[in-house]
């Protein structure tokens, strides 16, 4: 990316650099924003073939696959690179075109792949097939040395998964739960909620302890404003009781009773922020 960027003027370079690095840094917590920063860059250099691929996963991130998907094919034309090409098929289904992401499982693009992107072009193919409610050949699909390896890759966990999914939803629950334990043994980085599934699978119920606290606070509190209630209503009829006439103030001298007067409390505008402008091309307002 950095010999990439070095085609432009220095200034530029780095005000593309920055809002690349805001991508990466936000893309999986905060996509939205990912994607403000995405558009900054496509705008400052669009003809870079990483600013494009950028833009592409930012847009991906947000469910916009048509946009993601016009983002990757113009990083392909740039590159001439297959990397590409599976989330391309995925971008496919996401816009509700399995049988195209089908197809591209089947193109020579495929053999130029890593063992890395087959797999995950196994994997969309797969989900491509559940799309379609044929959930045999989702199975058959991802059943592959690399799913039977007990070699553990960065993609062992997310395969395993996607295989116990696939049994569960078949109706192959002994089987499933097999396989989400193997997911879980190699699911070091909790990619993937395997744990959980398998707990439920074996009857285990997750209880989150804070709701128990919250519901005794809340309860703690109506029985509070009860009793204020209560005591408020004591304390008015012990006035009432007493009220027989002015007021007497400590020197003996009568002063008359405050009327009370109600005021109506008018509504202040909105303390929403106003809404951002574009931002300029120039990246002064990058984060």
């Amino acid at each position: 990316m950095r010999q990439e960027l070095l085609s432009l003027p220095k200034t530029l370079a780095d005000d593309v650099a920055r809002n690349l690095v805001m991508v990466a840094r936000l893309i999986d917590e905060e996509p939205e924003e990912a994607y403000v920063y995405s558009r900054i860059a496509l705008r400052l250099a669009s003809r870079v073939a990483a600013v494009r691929e950028a833009a592409g996963f930012a847009a991906y991130a947000n469910q916009k696959y048509s946009e993601a998907l016009a983002e990757f094919r113009a990083a392909r034309r740039m590159t001439g690179s297959a990397d590409l090409w599976p989330v391309m098929a995925d971008c496919e289904r996401g816009m509700g075109r399995p049988e195209r992401a089908l197809a591209m499982a089947g193109e020579p693009e495929v053999r130029r792949l890593d063992k890395a992107g087959q797999v995950e072009m196994r994997l969309v193919a797969a989900g491509a097939r559940r799309d379609m409610d044929q959930l045999d050949a989702a199975i058959v699909t991802l059943q592959s040395p690399e799913l039977a390896s007990n070699s553990v890759q960065p993609w062992t966990a997310r395969l395993r998964y996607a295989y116990a999914d696939a049994l569960l939803a078949a109706g192959r629950e002994d089987e499933a739960r097999e396989w989400f334990a193997k997911a879980a043994e190699s699911d070091k980085d909790g990619a993937t909620d395997a744990s959980d599934r398998l707990a439920e699978l074996d009857g285990v119920e997750f209880v989150d302890a804070l709701d128990g606290s919250e519901e005794a606070e809340e309860t703690e509190s109506v029985a509070d404003a009860e009793f204020g209630t209560a005591v408020s209503d004591t304390d008015t009829d012990t006035d009432t009781d007493s009220d027989t006439g002015p007021e007497t103030d400590t020197d003996g001298d009568k002063a008359p009773r405050a009327e009370t007067e109600s005021t109506d409390v008018e509504s202040g505008e909105s303390s929403r922020p106003a809404e951002a402008g574009e931002p300029r091309e120039n990246g002064s307002d990058q984060g």
